[in-house]
């Protein structure tokens, strides 16, 4: 391998090494590819560093903190519980430590060449990595972009000390004593519930008129509302954030709510009011790739691009913004490169928020069913009949089936409830094999788990429900 003024020349070359971008190159890697890898900062992208995994051991550990103080009920009475943060921090990443190293192994093991720094594309062939004291140019046969997003920052709140994205939320040192969040999305309520649970006075400024947006339908989200408001959470919503004024111990945010203008006084605000792809600055127009105004790059099914040797995948291109979805589309892509005809489906693609409950949805709700002119039956279950659900102490909640009239298929699912991140996977495996209602209640659940909600759910859209009245 020549290095300097000479290029190197690799079969194909991933740009962003998260997710979406470790996963390709692996997948490449395994089918034969000679592949580079290029990140300008850590392995794992934003979701194993500043995302997805530090802000589930934040909620784990706060869950832990909360039940330590409130499980009178169980007989379990606990005094004086208090957290030390730093420890909490501390141990929040060693885990992202342990995962970004373990990906970093997997890609050497795969014989992945890992490059630090920036790449910045000459033509649809050919790339620059440009790092702090030298650069190298590549020339590559295929190209997988996987650059993700980064946080919007407002105009009226410039991220500073005081003023946080979900990265400074995640990174604080200290329990605020009061917190105020822009946005009522998944990162707003999961880090909102977070400081809750440790003490944190909470307040919620949500500019439409519910919480979580429409991808979750309303019995869902009332279900969150109800628990965050046991928790002393405020949420305000149609409430419009105006601006921010910074003070040495704090910041006072100025919101308009039905007409007025209102103040906010707190130690830190939160801004979540969305992600923007990860597509400027890296010379996407010198190789001809399109993008939309918004700098999302439109991709055909097999993640293929405008260009047709270079690929995207992840929160750059149409469709939610989740780290499953860009491992997905990481190895249809790879697959695409290597002469497979594997093609995207994202039927079967769930989303969670780590909310309390849980909540997670896949395939159609019932409204978006009835929008597309389906005949469905929407079948329920409630958590307060199963005895696992009893035996934990966890009996918010319920599963939502919604099949097809005429056949009993199932189309979609909802999960409200603890655990609803792994029982709504069942339900996408149902979707992807399509199955019916009958197929998953003969199908033989342990007993006593919380998966036989999902099996009482298919009696109910069967219409011979065991444990609840018809």
């Amino acid at each position: 391998m020549v290095v300097g003024d000479f290029p190197i020349e690799t079969d194909t070359i991933v740009i962003g090494a998260g997710p979406g971008g470790y996963v390709a190159a692996i997948r490449a890697a395994q089918l034969g590819q000679k592949v580079t890898i290029v990140e300008k900062e850590h392995i794992g992208g934003v979701c194993l560093n500043v995302g997805c995994i530090p802000s589930k051991a934040l909620i784990s550990a706060s869950h832990r903190y909360e039940h330590a103080k409130q499980s009178e009920d169980m007989g379990i009475v606990s005094e004086n519980v208090t957290v030390n943060f730093e420890k909490v921090q501390t141990w929040k990443q060693s885990v992202v430590q342990k995962l970004t190293g373990g990906v970093e192994s997997l890609l050497k093991g795969n014989k992945v060449e890992i490059v630090k720094g920036e790449a910045y594309f000459n033509d649809d062939h050919t790339l620059r990595v440009i790092k702090e004291d030298s650069a190298q140019t590549y020339t590559f046969k295929h190209a997988i972009i996987a650059t993700g997003s980064r946080p919007i920052e407002l105009p009226t709140f410039k991220y500073s000390e005081r003023v946080l994205n979900s990265t400074g939320a995640l990174n604080l040192k200290e329990i605020p004593k009061k917190l105020v969040i822009i946005g009522g999305g998944v990162i707003g309520i999961e880090l909102g519930t977070v400081y809750a649970n440790f003490g944190t006075e909470v307040t919620i400024l949500e500019g439409a008129p519910d919480i979580l947006g429409n991808a979750y339908e309303k019995q869902m989200t009332s279900i969150v509302s109800r628990n965050l408001k046991k928790k002393g959470v405020q949420v305000i919503t149609q409430a419009l954030a105006k601006g921010v004024e910074e003070k040495e111990d704090g910041v006072v945010v100025t919101y308009e709510a039905k007409g007025e203008q209102q103040k906010l006084e707190a130690d830190y605000v939160l801004v979540t009011i969305g992600r923007r792809p990860n597509t400027d600055e890296m010379g996407l127009e010198q190789a001809g790739v399109k993008m939309t105004e918004r700098g999302v790059i439109e991709i055909d099914k097999q993640c293929r691009t405008s260009v047709s040797n270079i690929f995207a995948i992840g929160d750059i291109v149409p469709g939610p913004q989740l780290a499953h979805k860009a491992s997905y589309e990481g190895k249809i892509a790879a697959e695409a490169i290597a002469g497979h005809p594997s093609e995207i489906d994202y039927i079967g693609i769930p989303a969670v928020v780590f909310s309390e409950p849980e909540l997670a949805t896949v395939g159609y709700t019932e409204a978006q069913a009835k929008e597309e002119g389906l005949d469905v039956v929407a079948a329920k279950f409630p958590y307060g009949a199963n005895g696992r659900a009893l035996a934990l102490n966890e009996t918010d909640g319920f599963v939502k089936l919604v099949t097809r009239k005429e056949d009993g298929l199932l189309i979609g699912a909802q999960v409200a409830g603890v655990s609803a991140s792994d029982i709504i996977s069942e339900l996408g495996l149902a979707i992807e094999a399509g199955m019916t209602a009958e197929d998953i209640a003969m199908t033989i659940h342990a007993h006593p788990t919380l998966g036989e909600i999902t099996m009482e759910a298919s009696e109910v859209a069967l219409g011979t429900p065991i444990h609840i009245l018809k």
